[in-house]
C-alpha cells in the first residue's frame, strides 16, 4: 500500500473515532444528567450553604445574584466578576458615586427581591457562569425554591446562599462566597473589619442598663411616617446598636416600611430619629407637627449616609457593616468616643467599595449640614 492510501486510512479511522467520542459525550447528557451536572471539562462538584451538590464552572468568571445582599457580597469580594446588579447605587448630593467608575454603570439587570420579580430570560441572556441565590436561615421554602429556579435557569448552576442579610451573621457567607470565587484572602480583611466593629458594639452595649437606652424611631419615606417595628429586619441595627425602637406596630412583609400616623409617632415620643429619606431630612426640623417630638426638639435626627448604598438598610447586607460603629455612636457618642468615624469609613470603602474617599467625600457623608 502507498504513503497516499495510507494516509486516507489513518484520516477515516480517525474521524470515526472522533465521531463516536462525540455521540457518546451527546448521548450521556441528553435526558439522564440534573441540571446542575458538568456541562464543561473544567468543574468541580461543591456543596452549597442549603447542602446541594452542585456542579459550578473552574474557575468561576461571570457571576449574577438574585438579590441584593448577595450582589453586594459578590462586590466586595471579587469585583470583576460581578456582572450585573439588581438596581443602580445611589449618588452622593453632588451626583457622584463613591465607588470605581468601572462599576457604576453594571447592567441593572433586576431581581427577586421585596416586592420586585426577576425575569428569566434577562438573568439567562448575560451568560454567567453562576448564580448565586439567597435564603433566610430557617425559610421552610427555601430549597424548594432555589430549585425551582435551578430548573429555570438550566444548566447555569445556581448556588445556595443563607443569611446573607442578617447583620450578626455575614461570616459564614463572606467566607463561603469568598472560596468560591477565589477571593479567600480579600473574606478574612473583610471579616476582620466586620468583626473588630460588631465586638466593640455589641461588648459596650452590653454595658447600658434597660433604663438608659435611647429610644428610636426610624423615619423611611418622603413623609418619614413609614417605618420599620420591632423584629424587623431591616431595622436590625437599632437593636444591635443598643437602642429601643418605639415603633410598636405590625411588620410589612417583603419590603417593609409599614405606613404609621403623625399621632403614633407622637404617642411613641422618640428621643432620637434616623432617617432614610434625603428629602424629609431636609423638612423635618422646621415642620410644626414634628416639632413636638422630643428628638425634633434636641436636634437629635440623623440621616442615613446614603452613597454608593446606604449604611442602616435597602439592602440588608453588607453595606451595612459600616452602619454599626455609625449607629452606636450616633445613639450614645459618650460611650463610643474611642470610634473614629472618619478613619473607619475610610478604611471600609477601601476595603469594601474599593473606592479611596477624598476628605471632602468623607465629611459629605458624616454629616449631612454640608449636603
Amino acid at each position: 500500500m502507498d504513503k497516499k492510501n495510507q494516509y486516507i486510512l489513518i484520516t477515516v479511522a480517525f474521524l470515526i473515532i472522533a465521531g463516536i467520542a462525540v455521540i457518546t459525550l451527546s448521548g450521556a447528557s441528553v435526558g439522564h444528567a440534573p441540571a446542575t451536572a458538568p456541562v464543561a471539562q473544567n468543574t468541580k462538584m461543591i456543596t452549597d450553604m442549603m447542602g446541594r451538590n452542585i456542579f459550578v464552572p473552574q474557575p468561576v468568571s461571570r457571576v449574577l445574584a438574585t438579590g441584593p445582599p448577595t450582589t453586594l457580597e459578590v462586590y466586595v469580594l471579587a469585583p470583576d466578576k460581578l456582572i450585573g446588579v439588581n438596581f443602580n447605587p445611589n449618588p452622593a448630593p453632588d451626583g457622584s458615586v463613591y465607588m470605581p467608575a468601572k462599576y457604576r454603570n453594571l447592567t441593572v439587570v433586576g431581581g427577586w427581591f421585596g416586592t420586585q420579580t426577576g425575569n428569566y430570560e434577562s438573568f439567562i441572556a448575560m451568560n454567567p457562569d453562576i448564580i448565586i441565590d439567597m435564603s433566610t436561615l430557617g425559610d421552610p421554602n427555601a430549597t424548594s425554591t432555589v430549585n425551582e429556579r435551578q430548573q429555570k435557569f438550566g444548566t447555569i448552576s445556581v448556588v445556595g446562599i443563607t443569611d446573607a442579610a442578617n447583620v450578626t451573621q455575614y461570616d459564614p457567607s463572606i467566607a463561603f462566597l469568598g472560596s468560591l470565587l477565589g477571593a479567600d484572602q480579600q473574606a478574612a480583611s473583610l471579616s476582620e473589619f466586620y468583626n473588630r466593629v460588631l465586638s466593640k458594639v455589641t461588648s459596650t452595649v452590653k454595658t447600658i442598663p434597660d433604663d438608659q437606652k435611647v429610644r428610636v424611631y426610624y423615619a423611611e419615606g418622603p413623609k418619614g411616617l413609614q417605618t420599620d417595628p420591632i423584629g424587623s429586619p431591616h431595622a436590625e441595627l437599632i437593636d444591635l446598636a443598643g437602642g429601643i425602637n418605639v415603633a410598636d406596630c405590625a411588620i410589612t412583609p417583603g419590603n417593609g416600611r409599614t405606613t404609621v400616623s403623625m399621632e403614633q409617632v407622637t404617642k411613641w415620643s422618640p428621643d432620637l430619629i434616623i432617617v432614610g429619606d434625603p428629602g424629609f431630612y431636609k423638612t423635618i426640623s422646621n415642620d410644626t407637627l414634628w416639632q413636638v417630638i422630643p428628638a425634633v426638639k434636641n436636634h437629635r435626627i440623623y440621616l442615613v449616609p446614603q452613597s454608593p448604598f446606604t449604611w442602616f438598610d435597602r439592602p440588608p447586607g453588607v453595606n451595612r457593616i459600616i452602619g454599626i460603629p455609625w449607629t452606636a455612636k450616633v445613639l450614645y457618642p459618650e460611650k463610643f468616643t474611642d470610634i473614629d468615624m472618619p478613619a473607619l469609613t475610610r478604611e471600609f470603602y477601601s476595603k469594601f467599595y474599593h473606592y479611596d474617599l477624598s476628605d471632602s467625600e468623607v465629611n459629605s457623608l458624616l454629616d449631612p449640614s454640608i449636603r
